[in-house]
């Protein structure tokens, strides 16, 4: 069931599904939880860039992105996008769904973006300093996401492509993003 948490008049299509916000990270599973759960509260995305294209963006407060715990805290849900500069709301461009996965030791990650007509699933893992998530069942186009440089209060995110099997790994988008609050567990 939904309910609306809005303008009575309807006016707003801010809604939760019950069941689905959870207020922290389950806590059988606080410390395997972690890797992504730092990541819970709002952010700004500072600065974006499209390697090997004219495509580059130096954003302050026009593109944002929210973590948040979700299903009894097994899981996170986030929501990247631009902000519209008229209304200062948030246009999604598509959200991630993150939960670990006990039995591959793992995260599973599952990206839709609606306006990108696009599903992309990926198996996260820690290493070393960097959380690399490898996408899953792309035939010959192999796609890694890479959450790096990570202080309580920045990080920096990066998709880096290769053409073939063993081809070289070429950066094809990267983003800086700040802490613009941090949600307790």
């Amino acid at each position: 069931m939904a309910r609306n948490v809005g303008s009575s008049k309807g006016k707003t299509n801010d809604w939760l599904i019950k069941g689905l916000p959870a207020s922290k990270a389950d806590q059988k599973l606080a410390t395997k939880l972690k890797l992504f759960g730092q990541f819970v509260g709002d952010w700004e995305i500072r600065d974006q860039r499209f390697p090997g294209s004219d495509r580059r963006r130096e954003v302050i407060r026009a593109s944002e992105a929210h973590f948040n715990w979700i299903l009894a805290g097994r899981a996170i849900q986030d929501v990247w996008g631009p902000v519209d500069s008229k209304s200062g709301k948030l246009i999604p461009a598509g959200t991630t769904i993150r939960y670990y996965d006990t039995k591959l030791n793992a995260w599973r990650s599952t990206w839709i973006s609606p306006l990108q007509s696009e599903v992309r699933r990926f198996i996260g893992r820690k290493i070393k300093e960097k959380i690399v998530l490898q996408e899953e069942n792309r035939g010959l186009r192999t796609e890694r996401w890479i959450f790096s440089d990570i202080t309580p209060d920045s990080f920096r995110w990066y998709a880096v492509r290769r053409r073939k099997q063993g081809g070289p790994w070429q950066t094809v988008e990267e983003m800086h993003l700040v802490r613009r609050k941090k949600i307790e567990a």
